[in-house]
């Protein structure tokens, strides 16, 4: 019994040993460690990619969000957003850019509801944009897997471009070098597709503005 009782406290301050070891090393002093090398090397994709106006954080380039116009009535939360001309607009959203409300339909290619949605949604572009319906893009129809996607295709930015500069009274050519200047290529090449944050572009058009 004598020899039992420590042997059994050994093995105890041995696990404790380790357990404060490990929480010194993977709960301490690692974080620490990346969150500097975050900080050093990437703040502004460590600090959420925050896009700023006078030094206030207005949106993250990280969530799409509406660019909608005032609602007639604020209090009135089954009033339809319309979108505003002025912005380049962003692809539908099923949880309408909720942080807390993210996800799909979940409806599939050949869903009656989809489809009239797409279909919906096409005309109403192309009213909007004064385009015919044929030339709106997919990803201006259909909503991301996430629902709060900031990217949209360079086709879908071009065709907004012609609204986008006669709301602001800008030279067509101005609007579009802008989106140029957004269009981001692949991931090293060949992961993804080439894409356009309306978040950032939208950004930059309010400062160009």
């Amino acid at each position: 019994m004598r020899t039992i009782v420590p042997h059994v406290l050994q093995h105890h301050l041995v696990a404790l040993r380790m357990l404060l070891a490990c929480t010194l090393i993977t709960g301490i002093a690692y974080p620490l460690l990346v969150t500097g090398i975050a900080q050093a090397f990437l703040s502004h994709r460590a600090n959420g990619s925050m896009l700023t106006t006078n030094g206030t954080p207005v949106a993250s380039g990280l969530i799409g969000q509406n660019f909608a116009l005032p609602k007639k009535n604020p209090n009135d939360a089954q009033e339809p957003l319309r979108p505003d001309p002025k912005w380049f607009q962003p692809r539908p959203s099923v949880g309408g850019y909720d942080p807390v409300n993210s996800g799909a339909s979940n409806l599939g290619p050949n869903n009656t509801d989809l489809i009239k949605a797409v279909n919906d949604r096409r005309a109403a572009v192309a009213a909007f944009d004064g385009v015919p319906p044929s030339s709106v893009p997919a990803d201006a129809v259909t909503a991301s897997g996430s629902g709060l996607d900031p990217a949209i295709s360079p086709a879908y930015a071009y065709e907004q471009a012609q609204r986008v500069a006669k709301a602001r009274r800008l030279a067509l050519a101005k609007v579009r070098a802008l989106v140029a200047q957004h269009v981001q290529g692949r991931v090293l090449g060949f992961l993804g597709q080439e894409h356009v944050n309306v978040v950032e572009l939208n950004h930059d058009l309010a400062r160009l503005t």
